[in-house]
């Protein structure tokens, strides 16, 4: 496909999400608009808008190429969604009725009333951290996509395209924020479920298969198998492994993350908040099926028709990322190859654009004490926030072009590692927190405990199957993070003479 007509699109695209900014921050564009979209969101609008969020480019490419791995890897990924859903269901049940009962812009503020003040900006600084690695890494999957088949075509080299992105996701969220990101995120979360519907129609198309036919084929491809039950100690694709990782990855990495939270607390009451949440899980469930079930019928299509797993340029190895695009560009027409990338643009943008907005919105409050400010909407406080957004634009293109320098394929398949040591310590935090509620810390000391913890599970994970009789873990080291991090809280506690009521 000619990257003019891919071009074109995507400018259209982002256009089209600049009027969404310029209607929706026309009437206010102040800070409380800006960081809880003034507690009026109606539910259905974040639960759907959340999906786009939730999945990014990583889950659009990488979750389908993922499906054909030489290593085997058929549908093992549901089995990691299926503790996703546990894990959404205990954030509705617990995190949200605590965190609407306390009233919270930023949700790190319960760590400062119950664990105190260094632990508070302890929790504020990983969650920075965290998702800033975690953003970066996402849309760098995406850039490198729009290089590849678009930019590279007009000689723009890589770090312009990076400009370009965050520029443009930044032109249009820096004055409405999250009142924006609801109502553009509930419109990328359109096209991003309508782009996997559609490729698998036309995939179907092309194979000459009816929708009934295609599932039918997917079951007796050989990619179907979901649950597995290989030696416990030495595969990381074990069910309990997988089940227990979602579980908790879901519950830091979407209820201790002031990310995917701001839009919860932004909803009316607790009530709107937990529908948001029932209804987001089930979507998000059945939109993963869906791209599992995308990655087989790539499979099928490549092994039909002769098409190779795409190398990567600098390796030389084969990358599963790139045959969604591959196929999308190169062998089907040009409607679904329009499709796919508005889809792709879609699932990242929605996800770097929210990112952006609570980054900002964590630093301001949970740094900057905004919610301590007389008049949260004084033109100095806004212009404030205005340049802490520009800083975090910043810092998110300096980490992509570390990325790109570094050009890691299997960083790809790492990101939920990664969580697994940034996200451990919230865990930790948190469940001290709830659960020791007749113990205070030696707050002064809890950054060292936090700083620890991910070391000695950096540690163990290198040398487990040494330490451990053959043991590997996967990303059910979060659980272990977290609870190293809460032995460590506990041994610096002592009783408190007063029972915390929160």
């Amino acid at each position: 496909m000619e990257p003019s007509i891919l071009l074109s699109f995507l400018v259209a695209y982002f256009l089209m999400l600049i009027g969404i900014s310029y209607l929706t921050s026309k009437e206010s564009s102040d800070n409380s608009t800006f960081f809880t979209a003034n507690r009026n969101s109606k539910w259905y609008l974040v639960a759907f808008g959340m999906i786009g969020t939730a999945l990014s480019g990583v889950t659009f490419i990488s979750v389908p190429g993922e499906v054909g791995n030489p290593a085997g890897n058929e549908f093992k990924y549901f089995q990691f969604i299926l503790g996703n859903a546990i894990g959404f269901i205990i954030i509705a049940t617990v995190l949200l009725p605590l965190y609407y009962r306390m009233k919270l812009t930023s949700i790190y503020t319960y760590i400062e009333e119950r664990l105190g003040t260094h632990s508070y900006k302890t929790a504020a600084s990983i969650f920075l951290l965290s998702r800033t690695i975690g953003s970066a890494f996402r849309l760098y999957l995406v850039v490198i996509v729009l290089q590849r088949f678009i930019f590279d075509s007009y000689g723009v080299p890589f770090w312009a395209t990076v400009l370009i992105s965050l520029g443009l996701i930044w032109s249009y969220t820096f004055k409405g924020g999250l009142k924006t990101i609801i109502i553009t995120d509930t419109l990328q979360t359109v096209f991003l479920v309508s782009s996997v519907i559609l490729t698998i129609y036309f995939i179907c198309s092309s194979l000459g298969l009816n929708i009934p036919e295609a599932f039918e084929t997917i079951k007796n491809s050989g990619y179907s198998k979901i649950f597995f039950f290989e030696d416990f100690v030495t595969s990381k694709f074990h069910v309990t492994k997988q089940l227990l990782g979602g579980i908790f990855v879901t519950i830091a990495m979407t209820g201790l993350d002031q990310d995917l939270m701001q839009k919860n607390l932004s909803c009316k009451n607790i009530g709107e908040a937990q529908k948001n949440m029932f209804t987001f899980t089930a979507v998000f469930v059945v939109i993963n099926i869906f791209f599992l079930s995308v990655g087989a019928l790539l499979y099928i299509y490549a092994t039909k028709n002769g098409i190779e797993i795409p190398v990567d340029a600098v390796t030389g190895k084969p990358r599963t990322d790139f045959l969604f695009p591959e196929i999308a560009f190169n062998h089907l027409t040009i409607i679904p190859g329009v499709i796919f990338m508005l889809g792709l643009t879609a699932a990242t943008f929605a996800t770097t654009d929210s990112a952006l907005t609570a980054l900002t919105t964590s630093f301001c409050v949970d740094f900057l004490a905004f919610a301590k400010k007389k008049d949260l909407n004084a033109p100095s406080v806004v212009r404030t926030r205005h340049f802490v957004h520009v800083c975090f634009s910043i810092l998110m293109f300096l980490v992509i072009i570390l990325f790109n320098a570094v050009n890691n394929a299997a960083v790809v398949s790492a990101i939920f590692t990664v969580a697994s040591y940034t996200y451990g310590p919230l865990l930790g935090l948190y469940g001290f927190g709830l659960f020791m509620k007749n113990r205070g810390v030696n707050d002064k000391l809890v950054p060292f405990i936090c700083l620890l913890s991910p070391a000695v599970c950096f540690f163990l994970n290198k040398n487990s199957a040494t330490l451990m009789g053959g043991y590997v873990f996967d990303n059910e080291l979060i659980v272990v993070n977290g609870l190293i991090t809460f032995i460590g809280l506990l041994l610096i506690s002592k009783p408190t003479t007063a029972k915390t009521q929160f």
